[in-house]
């Protein structure tokens, strides 16, 4: 082998070594970046995956998952009628705390699930429902699984009344996320707009 083969296979290498360390620094660039992405859009949530998963890797792959399956669903924002009768539902359970607080839990429960059926979520089991919400409200998330746990035990009959007064605050931040008013359009209301 001559001198300038050697060199012309030498430098072959070397390109094909650089570009390959460019691939993975892209790669890496790319994972680190929706990494970040992920953080962003689910907080605690992101954490909480990785720690029932084990890994990141896995909570990642699982938080894309649901992004895909939320974005297929149909989620609508309510007309403001429904807006205004789920609200008087909530203050009328509220209101009904006092007298009895077990009934309050179990309605708050129940008008959070009917509202989240409205918005167009599916009410498949309480974790995929809990995944769903994680996508668009990861902020809420926690509440809801708070006043879960706390209905739960209260179906068991071990929670006080201190903590079935928490369930329904956990439950309030959840509905109140979730009670997103469609806004009139003015065009469709025949109403024309000048500068």
């Amino acid at each position: 082998m001559n001198a300038n083969t050697m060199d012309t296979q030498t430098l072959a290498m070397l390109a094909v070594l650089v570009l390959l360390l460019i691939a993975i620094g892209v790669w890496v660039y790319r994972e680190r970046r929706q990494s970040r992405r992920l953080l962003q859009r689910f907080g605690p949530e992101y954490e909480r995956t990785v720690d029932r998963t084990g890994s990141r890797a896995k909570a990642e792959s699982e938080l894309r998952r649901r992004e895909e399956r939320v974005e297929k669903l149909h989620i609508v924002p309510l007309a403001p009628a429904e807006a205004a009768r789920f609200s008087q539902a909530w203050r009328g359970l509220q209101g009904g705390f006092v007298d009895n607080p077990k009934a309050a839990v179990a309605e708050a429960d129940q008008l959070v699930r009917e509202l989240m059926g409205k918005r167009g979520y599916p009410m498949g089991d309480f974790e995929r429902r809990a995944a769903d919400i994680s996508v668009d409200h990861p902020a809420v998330v926690d509440h809801y699984r708070a006043a879960q746990a706390i209905a739960q035990r209260d179906r068991r009959g071990e929670a006080d009344t201190e903590e079935l007064r928490r369930a329904v605050v956990h439950y309030r931040a959840l509905f109140d996320e979730l009670l997103e008013v469609q806004e009139p359009e003015r065009a469709s209301q025949g109403m024309e707009v000048h500068p």
